[in-house]
């Protein structure tokens, strides 16, 4: 059974667009590499973030092939599956698997809202027709379709469903899933405002959106909160919180494309049906933006703390 080390900081990858609506893919390969040097552990393509249900599946194939020789093998790379059937989510996994994917990351169905049976047997069908470790996306908030923990009792007994990516809003649910299931199942936030919240009661990292934009200051935050040192931590968080917030928005792949403009990271291109931000709606969010990089804190030196057994 195949394994990658579920912990650290994971960034939801943007996908840039360049101005004729095609993948900037020079561009994609700034962030990545500005990505690698702040100490991140792993990248997911093709996400909410990254306009999943606007790309094109042969796009979704290119951005993969793309990364992975990038990366050429440094930290995993998380091929995200969000589709509408089980049959063609089955198939993105296995050609995933063969285009050089460590990973994948699981939504449940798109368009349908399944019941229980039909969640787990969605999950499970996946998993049994790839080899590849999987991450199971639980997001009721945006998705409606919540995977609770009778949910992963049955999906516990699929040995590659190795890692949740808990975005329930409910932080509780750090604690509820280690004390039924111990370290069966690795534990990442999904949501940027709750990232030190749930550092603090045991996840095992964090998938990220604002690290797109703000690599270094997300890592920091993360080996900080690792190391015990929360006090720390928590004045890099009080100074991010209000571009944090961009990320809990039904525009926020537009606000953290812009973000990712201001800090040399992105394109601001979205792909029809979204569309750029513009007038007041882009002042107030790229106010908060540029407060935050003329305010940005000075970091210490992060990637070399000592990481505490238990943080």
């Amino acid at each position: 059974m195949r394994r990658i080390n579920w912990e650290g900081v994971f960034p939801a990858m943007l996908t840039p667009f360049a101005a004729n609506d095609t993948i900037d893919f020079s561009m994609f390969e700034k962030n990545v590499t500005a990505q690698l040097a702040a100490g991140i552990d792993g990248v997911i393509l093709g996400g909410s973030l990254g306009e999943a249900s606007t790309l094109e599946y042969e796009e979704k194939i290119q951005l993969l092939v793309f990364c992975v020789e990038v990366l050429k093998g440094r930290i995993p790379t998380v091929m995200n599956i969000a589709e509408q059937s089980t049959r063609v989510a089955v198939k993105l996994a296995q050609d995933a698997e063969a285009n050089g994917a460590d990973a994948l990351m699981v939504l449940p169905p798109m368009r349908y809202r399944s019941d229980e049976t039909e969640t787990v047997t969605y999950f499970k069908t996946i998993a049994e027709n790839t080899s590849l470790p999987i991450m199971v996306y639980n997001n009721p908030i945006d998705y409606k379709i919540e995977v609770t923990p009778e949910m992963f009792e049955q999906l516990a007994k699929t040995p590659n469903i190795q890692a949740v990516k808990e975005s329930t809003r409910d932080v509780t649910n750090v604690v509820r899933m280690r004390n039924r299931f111990g370290n069966r199942f690795s534990l990442l936030c999904g949501v940027d405002t709750l990232i030190l919240e749930e550092l603090m009661l045991g996840a095992d990292g964090v998938v990220g959106g604002l690290v797109d934009a703000f690599p270094a200051e997300t890592v920091a935050i993360y080996k900080l909160a690792k190391a015990g040192m929360y006090k720390e931590a928590l004045e890099i968080y009080k100074w991010f919180m209000p571009v944090l917030e961009l990320d809990i928005h039904p525009k926020l792949v537009q606000n953290i494309k812009l973000a990712g403009v201001q800090t040399g990271l992105s394109t601001e291109y979205v792909r029809a049906p979204r569309l750029p931000l513009v007038g007041e709606e882009r002042k107030r969010v790229l106010d908060i933006i540029n407060k935050a990089i003329a305010t940005r804190p000075q970091l210490p030196d992060y990637l070399n703390l000592p990481v505490l057994q238990n943080a």
